[in-house]
Parts: C-alpha cells; structure tokens; sequence
C-alpha cells in the first residue's frame, strides 16, 4: 500500500524551509521533498523522503507517482526574476516545462487514486505589467484581473503557468471521450515581495528589501538598486506559508477562482532603510539606481487588492510592518549572523 503524503518541490528555497518546517511542527502530513540541490540538514530529518533530483526528470516523477499516494503537491521550485532575465530560456524550461510535468503528474494521481490532487501554485505580483508611473499611481491596488502583461520572462512564466494550473483543472483533454472532467484541483497565490529572517536572498527582483537587513546584520555596506520612492507591497514569510496553507485547507465549494492575491504591508525602500538603520545605526546603506531592474519593479503594482482571499479562505496577515521588521525580521536576521 502506497504511503500518504505531500510533496514539495523547490522544498530548499525560501518558502520550502518554513513550509516543512510548519507542516512537520503540525503534525499535518507526510513530507517528500524534492530539489535540485541537497536539502538543508534542518529540514532532513522532518521529512519522510527527501530526493535530490530534476522537476524536468519524467521518469523520477513517475516513480513518485508510483511509490506514493500524494494528496497535494506544493509546487514551489522556480528560476527567480533576476536570474530569469540573464537566462530566460532556462527560466522557461524550469518555470513552465517543470510546471507541466508536475501538472500532468498531478492529473494522472488524481485519476489514479480517484480524487483531485490539490497542487498548490506560488506565483506572484510579476504577473502585473503597468505601462507608465502615471497609471501606476492612477491604479492603486490592482485585482486578479487587472493589468496582466509582464514584462519579465519570470512574470510571462508565472501568468502563463496560472492559465495552465486553469486549463489542467478545468479543460484537460477536453475533446476526449473518456476526458476526465475536473481531475486536479489547481489553487494558486500571487505573493508580494517574500521577506525571510531563516534563508539569504537569492535573486529576487524585490530582493533589496532583505537585502538592506542582512547586509546591516553583517556590518557590510549595501547600495540599493532603486529609488528610495519605490513601493510595492511585501510579506513577511511566516505570513506567506500561513497563507498557502489556509488555501489548502479551504473547500472547493467556498472558491470563486483559481488565483488569489494576497499582500501584508506596502512600504517605500527609504521606509525599508528606516526601519533597518534603527536596528543597527552604523548601517551603510545608499541607493545606486540599477535602471533596468528599477524599470521592472515600476511596471509592478503600489499595492494589489486582495479582498478575494479574505472574504472567500479567511486570509489576514499576522505581520504588519512594524512587527514583522520588530518581532521576526531583526531579531531573527541579527541572531543568524552572531
């Protein structure tokens, strides 16, 4: 008999180290874990199985399909928005190829073990694509359906992947005589800007956020890469698995759509950098405006509407931004470097 359990893919990242780390505290699940790199040690011993490997590897999702009775696949590995510019054909290869094979591997479970498999989808404010500040400004806080033309080849990967998570739950094979109607159960996040006091940055385009703070933390001067007037919205990271989970938890009957923004605070980099020097003083932080990357964060959203979420899966942040930089993000950053 096939054993119970939830796989994670990308489980090394940012999301996947609190993920395993709540799941396991719960007692909710089972976990196997999958990633290119080896998994953190903290995190090995909380999981059944951990396998180092390639969400492009169809044979090893095969194997998975038949070793296991997987309930809900968290589909979090990704090649970040910086990276995905220097390399934008591999950003599509991992981004949307992965996402396929794991979606296929999803609708064959589902139909296998006879009932959906819920695959939960991270993707993000990249999918936004405003034209010009005066729009940007005139918008506020955008919904799900507005403004959906990135300009980033993550932000193209992730809008086009939330049409695939729709065509893979709701039209799959829809021409077949023994088409399968609603096989997979595809629930997906827009995060904001994701900040982490357990794991470094590593590439995000609103990664200057963090950056300031772990930058300050190791007394190492940090120039800024936009504008000290540039906001967008962000989450703390306890937040961000808060919320994957509340989706999860969430019954189909009460869901209108199959993605969901969600946002916590929407501070300014010069906030950001406030906070961050009343924490540590000698803090060197300037601002170095890198032009192309500044043009990317412009074309995101001041904020994004996400009243969806709240009323329809009971989503509320824990985290403003005074706790979230007073209570977890400084205490936290300023202990992992001591």
């Amino acid at each position: 008999m096939r054993e119970k359990v939830v796989l994670i893919t990308g489980a090394n990242g940012e999301i996947g180290h609190g993920l395993i780390k709540l799941i396991c505290e719960e007692e909710r699940s089972k976990i196997v874990a999958l990633d290119l790199k080896p998994l953190d040690p903290s995190l090995l011993m909380r999981c059944e199985r951990f396998i180092q490997g390639d969400i492009l590897d169809n044979m090893l999702l095969g194997r998975l399909m038949a070793e296991y009775e997987i309930s809900t696949i968290y589909h979090l590995a990704s090649l970040l928005s910086t990276k995905s510019e220097y390399t934008p054909e591999t950003a599509h290869r991992v981004n949307v190829e992965g996402t396929i094979n794991l979606l296929r591997l999803g609708v064959e479970l589902s139909q296998w073990q006879g009932e959906p498999v819920k695959f939960i989808y991270p993707s993000s404010i990249a999918v936004y694509g405003l034209p010009d500040m005066e729009t940007r400004n005139a918008e506020g806080k955008l919904k799900e359906y507005q403004w959906c033309s990135p300009i980033t080849m993550y932000g193209c990967n992730k809008i086009y992947c939330e049409n695939l998570g729709r065509y893979y739950s709701k039209h799959y094979r829809q021409l077949a005589k023994d088409r399968t109607p609603n096989s997979l159960d595809f629930r997906c996040i827009r995060f904001p800007g994701l900040i982490s006091a357990d794991t470094i940055p590593t590439g995000g385009t609103s990664d200057y956020g963090p950056e300031m703070i772990h930058h300050a933390a190791q007394h190492e001067p940090y120039a800024c890469f936009v504008r000290p007037d540039t906001q967008i919205s962000f989450m703390a990271m306890p937040d961000a698995i808060k919320a994957l989970l509340l989706l999860e938890e969430a019954p189909q009957s009460s869901l209108t759509q199959l993605s969901y923004n969600v946002t916590s605070f929407s501070p300014t980099a010069e906030q950001i950098r406030e906070y961050v020097l009343e924490a540590f003083p000698d803090a060197d932080i300037s601002y170095k405006v890198h032009e192309s990357r500044q043009a990317i964060v412009d074309s995101w959203p001041i904020d994004v509407n996400d009243a969806p979420a709240r009323r329809e899966w009971g989503w509320e942040p824990d985290y403003d931004m005074d706790r979230a930089f007073k209570e977890y993000l400084i205490p936290s950053i300023r202990k992992l470097y001591n």
